[in-house]
């Protein structure tokens, strides 16, 4: 983390300098007339973007919330490893890390083959395979997470805050309209409930759940299916002799039905789902009228000869299982698609619902969100054309299907009965061979975005075989020239809505980084030329970073080029932490960890997203220029 660039000054370092002209958050102060970026929905997708958007103070951004306050409990817990590498970017993985339980082995219980009415370990697995990310599988209260994000926003140079007890109630869009084309339509859900007001905006979110009435002010429906089978969850504190309580752990009984055990944070607040009723095709869970105490008692039928003394159930809930997902995720039809820019986007539960056994529904809708807010954000700056907002669709609408698909997969499996012919057959209980075959997808680490004008076709993939391109950049220890400091390469990146250029230097050719640092600084056919605005830091848009193959003691620092010592800020001070080298005490050689060719060296373009957009080689110039110009418009023609 860098502070000070702009002058000295005492106290919190993450909270910024406050922008000028800010919206006015006082009690009895009016909403706005117009704003850039309406979010409707507090919850983990909603606040996501609000904290991306937070970040441009130049953007107008308002966040509404039906609810009067945060939520205290419940709800999702689960966060996998890509999105703990996304909270890097935003600041706060190290808190999360501390206070957080951290998944490190699932235990696996089926019938004893000698007393079936008992269950037995059959055996564990390590929840998160070895350099498969450098972050924790974690669990965290849903509400905690919302107060890592409202910091972020509070603190930010916007001063962004939700705006309670509103919810979209209906919207609609003038397609003539250049400017401002969505009013929408707020109910106060609070102190004045039904009360109307009317926003206008230049672009809606709808981030407000599986009964968003952003989707169906869009035409938008969500098509899918139902299980038909009551599961209940809840949070307790409890004393029990089952001895992998601290342990994740998946469950099946021989007659009783099936339990996920997820311990929490703070060493002893636990998780259960609990299978219970089969439902019929045209019955409602809440038909059932099922309670605590009915979660409590399957809960000890499927467990025996373990009993379970509940002290507090801090939260719980009964639900169904349901896989449905809207056909698109904007407001274009698909006979629009090729010429019209969407304006309304959904996002989260919004435009896919799914169980909660894989632990992605929170992922997956903080991921729709990660996605579209460095898109706004350009084309909310001038520095992309609108079209590029097509693409927001296109990529999250693929890995919704895909998680639509696994998750109803892996739901049958953990509700089958042990033995079902078609699902254990082998070795092992067919859930226990889904769980391994998962863990990349549940580690969220499976996206891969598809060529586009954001992802390059893999012409030079063979330059960096561990770093596929269209997947997201998976870091790898090295060492900061400047003061030998350790650490992983991919936090170097943050939440800012900037591009990032690894430049991995080659033994072939040493002064190669040098000729391409030269070349991007000065050059007017360099993108970072092309696409930085008079006044601004040379890497505020493209943050060129270089990577040597020597220990931090053999690299010549004061031989390094200004591209990667820049003056940057108010006061014009040297940046000193764009230069890196391998790792010299044995954490493991970037290089060789991600397949990077040592001779040729090359190029990593990430997406301000952390995927990685286009691999080049050094002297690819021309392409890498080529590429940008076909996201990002010239700086001269941004307005």
């Amino acid at each position: 983390m860098q502070f000070y660039v702009d002058g000295f000054r005492g106290g919190n370092p993450d909270i910024k300098d406050a922008a000028p002209n800010r919206r006015d958050r006082s009690e009895h102060a009016p909403l706005p007339e117009k704003v850039d970026v309406l979010i409707a929905g507090a919850g983990p997708a909603g606040l996501c973007l609000a904290a991306q958007l937070a970040q441009f103070p130049e953007i107008d951004t308002m966040i509404v919330e039906r609810n009067p306050r945060n939520i205290a409990k419940g709800k999702a817990d689960g966060i996998n490893t890509r999105t703990m590498e996304m909270f890097q970017a935003f600041g706060f993985a190290d808190k999360v890390k501390r206070e957080t339980y951290w998944v490190n082995q699932t235990s696996f219980w089926t019938p004893d083959p000698e007393n079936s009415a008992h269950i037995k370990r059959i055996g564990r697995v390590q929840d998160v395979a070895d350099d498969s990310s450098e972050m924790p599988h974690i669990l965290i209260n849903q509400a905690r997470l919302h107060g890592l994000f409202l910091e972020v926003m509070e603190n930010s140079a916007s001063r962004l805050a939700p705006d309670y007890s509103l919810a979209v109630r209906d919207l609609k869009i003038d397609p003539t309209a250049t400017d401002y084309p969505v009013t929408v339509t707020l109910e106060d859900t609070g102190v004045n409930w039904g009360d109307l007001k009317t926003v206008r905006a230049n672009y809606v979110v709808g981030c407000d759940g599986a009964r968003s009435n952003v989707r169906k002010a869009i035409g938008g429906e969500l098509h899918g299916d139902a299980a038909h089978q009551a599961w209940g969850v809840m949070d307790i504190l409890a004393n029990t002799d089952f001895p992998d309580i601290r342990q994740k752990c998946l469950i099946q009984s021989a007659d009783e039905g099936n339990v996920l055990i997820l311990p929490r944070e703070g060493g002893y607040l636990f998780r259960m789902y609990v299978e219970l009723d089969k439902l019929n095709p045209d019955e409602r869970v809440a038909n059932r009228q099922l309670t605590q105490d009915d979660i409590i008692a399957a809960a000890g039928r499927i467990m025996r000869p373990y009993s379970i003394d509940v002290k507090q159930v801090v939260w719980w809930s009964v639900y169904e299982i349901g896989h449905r997902m809207t056909d698109r995720f904007d407001d274009v039809p698909a006979s629009e698609a090729a010429t019209r820019n969407p304006r309304v986007f959904t996002a989260g539960d919004a435009c896919h619902t799914h169980s909660p056994k894989a632990g992605q529904g929170m992922n997956v809708s903080m991921q729709d969100t990660f996605n579209l807010g460095w898109k706004l954000a350009h084309v909310l700056q001038g520095r992309a054309d609108p079209s590029l907002l097509r693409t927001y669709s296109a990529e999250r609408l693929a890995e919704a299907k895909r998680l639509v698909e696994t998750d109803h997969e892996w739901a049958r499996i953990m509700s089958a009965p042990p033995g079902a012919s078609e699902l254990d057959q082998g070795d092992e209980p067919r859930f226990v061979r889904a769980f391994k075959e998962n863990l990349e997808f549940t580690g969220g680490l499976a996206v891969k975005y598809e060529p586009s004008a954001l992802i390059a076709s893999p012409t030079s993939q063979a330059l960096a075989s561990g770093l596929e391109i269209g997947r997201r950049f998976h870091s790898a220890p090295v060492v900061r020239v400047s003061d030998a400091m350790q650490m992983q390469l991919g936090h170097a990146a943050e939440a800012d809505g900037r591009w990032r250029i690894y430049a991995f230097a080659g033994a072939d050719d040493p002064r190669a980084i040098h000729r391409l640092a030269e070349w991007l600084e000065k050059d007017p056919a360099s993108p970072v030329v092309k696409h930085t605005r008079t006044g601004e830091d040379i890497d505020s848009i493209i943050d060129v970073r270089a990577i040597f193959q020597q220990t931090f003691d053999q690299v010549a620092y004061e031989t390094m080029p200004s591209l990667l010592k820049p003056c940057v800020g108010k006061l014009g001070l040297q940046n000193h932490e764009k230069v890196f080298c391998v790792d010299h005490k044995g954490l493991g050689d970037i290089f060789d960890m991600r397949g990077v060719d040592r001779a040729q060296g090359c190029m990593i373009v990430v997406r301000p997203d952390q995927y990685i957009a286009n691999i080049l080689p050094l002297e690819g110039g021309e392409a890498l220029s080529t590429f940008f110009a076909g996201v990002l418009r010239p700086a001269q023609s941004a307005s």
